[in-house]
């Protein structure tokens, strides 16, 4: 992993039971520009059988939101990127392949 992956760390949608492979970006609850931390709630998603609020699993600030809401995504892709060095000064994080 490089430093730029390190640093920009991408939380990708989980799987949220049920075996489902898709949900829908209800709310985002952050940013780009927001501080979060580990636990913090991001995001309110919903799958065909209920609506669940997904936490960030780590500290930074929010570089980007991949998604808008009512967009539908599927699990294993990325919906948000952070910033977990934001005092290391400019970086572009590289596009995911």
């Amino acid at each position: 992993m490089t430093a730029v992956e390190q640093r920009f760390r991408e939380f990708k949608m989980p799987d949220v039971g049920e075996g489902l492979t898709e949900a829908e970006i209800l709310k985002w609850f952050v940013a780009p520009g927001d501080t979060v931390t580990d636990g913090q709630v991001v995001c309110e998603v919903e799958t065909a059988k209920a609506a669940v609020e997904l936490p960030i699993p780590f500290d930074g600030v929010v570089h980007e939101l991949r998604f808008d809401e009512g967009s539908t995504v599927d699990v294993g892709t990325p919906i948000i990127s952070v910033d977990t060095d934001p005092g290391a000064g400019e970086a572009a994080p590289q596009a995911a392949p």
